[in-house]
């Protein structure tokens, strides 16, 4: 579950961030390679703290799985 909430938040900052630079290059306001520059860090960035959540999110799971079958 915690998975899925995860990737949906990374799906919807990922597609803000590109409507907001194809807007910024429509429109060609200043910042347009400021944005296309955050466009691309993000596409780097969030995939990875996307693993990073996914795999602490099993690690507590799994804890939490073997603390409770210590007191069985």
């Amino acid at each position: 579950m915690v998975k899925r909430i995860l990737a949906i938040i990374a799906i919807i900052l990922l597609v803000g961030m590109y409507a907001s630079t194809l807007v910024v290059a429509l429109i060609g306001g200043p910042n347009v390679m400021t944005y296309l520059g955050a466009s691309i860090a993000a596409t780097l960035i969030i995939p990875v703290l996307l693993f990073c959540g996914i795999e602490i999110a099993k690690k507590i799971k799994e804890k939490k799985e073997e603390n409770d079958n210590m007191f069985k």
